[in-house]
Order: structure tokens, then sequence, then C-alpha cells
């Protein structure tokens, strides 16, 4: 029997090839000769010299020790069609927008057993939240908690069917595809090929009915007016833009993060977009002048705390979390890692069906106040039936804060829990819809936060009336109502909302009626003055976060 081989296969889109996919700092050999290589394949090889890993000098270690990193690509052309076969940790190398991103994923979709799946890796775009389950024995794709409303399915692995375990057995789909084999060189060219099949099969949605309620954007012309679309939001300094690492990492070796391709970066400790024109204002780079090039060739860079490159670098472009509508008909459409995808008409109408219905008048005073927390205690003030509770916490001892809401109303006989935000950033609405779910939750099911909630309400009541605002708690009426504080108009209800803040509402909503708890959102007048979209001011960084960073990491 022969041993089988670990393979990570990219499919190359159309026209791409060796001599375009390889981003220009490469450093890889292609003059190196393998004498079994498939015909028509090209060879690229890593070929690092041995250097002593960190924790030498660290501990003065006087043994001679050295560590070397080697890896490979081999560029392989099937038909009209371009596979890239890595080895090694040399995908990097590969231009972020020369392969296909939904390959490996679509082959495992059409080729492993619905019922013997092991581990998923999903994106829950509201929050650029990334998240991995693996389960100890095959199972179906319900027992990962993958919601198909809320989140896109970026990696899958499972056992493959009957009929492809002549090739390999399992398979990890994600932008490439990893399984292992027992193919010779000159059975290359035909594993590809089958892969190059299985990918354009459609069969996987008899399989997995609706997992890509989010479908790739491939057509060129879509895909320039879209671009064109990110770039004024760019140039606008948009709210809607978000910046996100684009894989999941370990932050248990603590996150730090510089940017290149502009000049020298200084050392950050977050991650998110106003960063990113801080840097661009730094190097005196005119936001009009950012086009898709240039946001491919700006890189977000994960660094030591020194500054010193771990090697993991992505693009803007890929960073970037952003959605817009395009055309007459006012299609939706997503950019996640660098790809668009438009999501299914009917899946925008089912949730603008679900939604309006729960947008209601606001019952709260016109924002018009310094900040967040100012408003809340003003509006509270205002009337003796609320409350302020911002800032609160009912959480169990020694778990995390969790607020019950920012505003408590007496109202009808019920306790009325107003949860507020100022923005309709989806990260930020995404974690205001939860906050609703949770704080409910916490109040139904644990006795100790209902009773810390009860002592904050009574703090807070008229002295005459206390057990008046008490009761709808023993009493478990509660309403929970959303306000989110903007300038758009009312009347324009679910629309004002990014994409993923919609689903992630109507997830939040069922999960509330399933509970048979009243719930409504309502847009709260913000007359405060508007962004003029000036540079914001540097905040005075922490020790090590104004270093500068190497030329390496540039």
């Amino acid at each position: 029997m022969s041993k089988t081989r670990s393979f990570s296969i990219y499919l190359l889109k159309e026209g791409q090839d060796e001599t375009n996919t390889l981003k220009d700092d490469h450093k890889l050999d292609d003059q190196i000769i393998g004498n079994d290589l498939p015909e028509g394949a090209k060879l690229y090889v890593l070929d690092n010299l041995p250097h002593p890993p960190w924790w030498k000098s660290y501990f003065g270690i006087q043994k001679n020790l050295n560590q070397v990193l080697k890896g490979a690509i081999i560029f392989l052309p099937v038909g009209d069609r371009t596979f890239a076969i890595t080895f090694g940790h040399v995908f990097h190398n590969l231009k972020d927008t020369s392969y296909e991103y939904d390959f490996g994923l679509r082959v495992t979709l059409n080729c492993v057993d619905p019922e013997k799946l092991k581990s998923t890796d999903i994106l829950e775009p509201a929050g650029a939240k990334r998240q991995r389950t693996q389960l100890p024995v095959d199972s179906d794709l319900t027992y990962f908690d993958f919601d198909r409303d809320s989140t896109i399915l970026k990696s899958l692995t499972g056992k493959v069917k009957d009929e492809h375990k002549k090739l390999f057995k399992h398979a990890t789909g994600a932008s490439n595809i990893r399984i292992s084999s027992d193919v010779t060189p000159a059975g290359l060219p035909d594993l590809c090929a089958k892969l190059l099949e299985l990918y354009n099969d459609d069969s996987y949605k008899t399989a997995f009915p609706e997992i890509q309620n989010i479908s790739p954007v491939r057509d060129p012309v879509v895909i320039d007016s879209l671009n064109t679309k990110l770039l004024e939001a760019v140039h606008a300094q948009d709210d809607d833009l978000a910046l996100a690492i684009p894989e999941i990492i370990n932050y248990q070796d603590g996150l730090w993060a510089t940017f290149s391709g502009a000049g020298v970066g200084l050392v950050y400790d977050d991650v998110y977009m106003a960063r990113y024109f801080e840097y661009l204002d730094a190097h005196d780079v005119e936001l009009n002048t950012i086009d898709v090039d240039a946001l491919k060739k700006h890189c977000l860079v994960l660094t030591d705390e020194d500054g010193k490159s771990h090697g993991q670098k992505h693009s803007i472009l890929k960073c970037l979390v952003f959605d817009t509508v395009l055309g007459t008909a006012n299609k939706t459409y997503h950019l996640s890692e660098g790809n668009w995808y438009l999501v299914d008409t009917d899946y925008i109408a089912k949730l603008t069906t679900y939604l309006n219905p729960l947008c209601v008048d606001t019952t709260l005073e016109a924002f018009n106040h310094e900040n967040e927390g100012a408003y809340n205690k003003a509006t509270s003030a205002a009337l003796e039936a609320r409350i302020c509770l911002d800032i609160k916490n009912i959480a169990p001892k020694g778990q995390k804060q969790v607020e019950p809401c920012d505003i408590f109303e007496l109202r009808d006989g019920k306790a009325v829990l107003h949860h507020v935000k100022i923005s309709t950033l989806s990260a930020q609405l995404s974690h205001l819809f939860n906050q609703g779910v949770n704080s409910v939750k916490l109040l139904r099911g644990d006795a100790e936060s209902m009773g810390k909630m009860k002592s904050l309400v009574e703090a807070g009541a008229p002295d005459a009336n206390k057990q008046k605002y008490i009761e709808p708690l023993e009493k478990d009426s509660l309403k929970v109502v959303f306000e989110i504080i903007t300038h758009k108009d009312k009347d324009d209800k679910s629309l004002n909302l990014p994409l993923f803040s919609r689903i992630s509402l109507m997830r939040c909503m069922k999960e509330l009626k399933m509970m048979s708890i009243e719930a409504e959102y309502c847009f709260v007048d913000d007359q405060s003055p508007k962004n003029a979209g000036k540079k914001k001011k540097r905040k005075p960084r922490k020790k090590n976060d104004g270093e500068a960073v190497e030329a390496q990491a540039a």
C-alpha cells in the first residue's frame, strides 16, 4: 500500500498562473530542479537560512541552536486552469486576489458525506466573529450550531462519500482544499482535474440546502462597480467600514499589529478602521488617492510586542468588512476577506418583512448630548418612571459584567428595558442586540442576577413607589426595546441597518419571542452635528504602543 501524503491545493482564477500570482516581494527560488514534476509544472522553493529561535538569546543559551523553514509551491496547469499546490507555510506568498476563494469549500461540500462531518469554521460578519467547532464523532451540520441566516461557512472537514475514497478519505475545504492521498506526481493532473469537476458541480445544494443565502460575485463588471462604492466609502471615512483580521488567531500570544505599504508604521495593541486612517495621515497619504491597488498594497501586519513580523500579513482589502446596495434593483452586497457576496433577494425581503413591523416610534427624547452615557442619565432624569442603569452589573459573582439595560422604565405595569446605542455600525449593533437577549436570560435564569436587578431598581425608584417598580420584575413582565441613535430617517426602518445587523436583529427578536418577551426597536433622532470627516486626534498611547516598526515589517 502506497504511503499517503498531505496536499494543500488552490485553484487559481482564470488568467492566473505562476507569472502573475506570486507577491512582488516573495523570496521563493524558481531555479531548483525537480526531476519528477508533472509535465508543464513549475516549482518554486522557499529555502531560508537557519537562524536561532528567539528564546536562545532570551535565556542566554550557549549551545548552537538553529531552526529553518522550508516550503514549496507547485504550479500545475490542468486544461485552461492552473492549480497551486503548497507545501509548508508558503501560501502567504500567493496574492490574495489570485485564487478562487470558495474552491476548497465547494469541493468539500460536493464530496463529503453530510452525515460524517468533523469540524467547521464559521464567520459571523455582524461582528467579524470567527468560531471553530469540532466534534469527536461523525455528525451532520445541525450539531455544529451553524446558523444559515447569520453566518458564513468558511471551512468544513469531513469524511468523503464512498465514490471518492479512491482519491482521498478526508477533506478540509476553505479557500484551498487539504487532503491526504497516495497519488504519485504523475497522477496529480488527474487528481486536480477531478477537483475542478467537483468545483463546477452544484449538487451540494441538495445535500446542504440554503447553506449559502450569500453567494459569491463573479461578474468583473459588477465587481468593478462594487469596488467603486467601496472606494467612495473609504474616501468619506464611512462609519459602516470595519477592519478585521481575516483568520482565526491565537490571542494567548497577544495581539500586536502595524500597517505597511505606505511607510513604516507604529505598533498597536488593537485593530480597527481609525488606526488605518491614522496611518495614512501620518504618511501624508490623501484619502482621495486611495484606489483598489493601494488597498491591496497596504497591509495589516501581525507582529510581536517589539514590532517584529510573525509573517502574517494581510492586505487591507482582505481585512475590510463592508456592505452596500447596487443597481436599480438595490441588490445587497457584502464584502468579506476581499471578496464580494450577493445576498439572496428573497432573503432580503424576508428580513424586511419580519423586521419592519417591529420598528416603532421611540418614547425617548432626541439626542443632543456629549456622549451616550450623558444621554442615558439625562433621558432617565426627564421622567420619574425611568431609572438609569447604564454601566450597572447584574452578572453573578465572579462572572464578566452584564448590563441589565441602559434605561429602565415602568410603563403600563411592565418593566421596559431600553438598550441604547449611538451608531449603525454592524459590530456595535450586534453587541447591543445580544446584550438585550443575554440580560433577559440572566434575569430569568439566575436568582442572584434577578436579586441584583431588584436592588438596582429599588435604589433608583421614588421612595413612595418602590414596590410598584419591583412588581413587574417579580411577575416576569418584561419588554425589551432597542434604541438606535442615528441621523438617518426613521421611516426607512430596517434599511437603516447594515445587512448583518438586520440578520443579527432578526435572530435576537426570534429568540426573545421564543421566551415570550415583547420586543421592538426604534430610531432616536440624533440632533448633534454630523461628523464632518475630520481626522481624529491621536490618543496617548500606552507603553510600546508608539514604537516604530522596523523596515522588515513594512
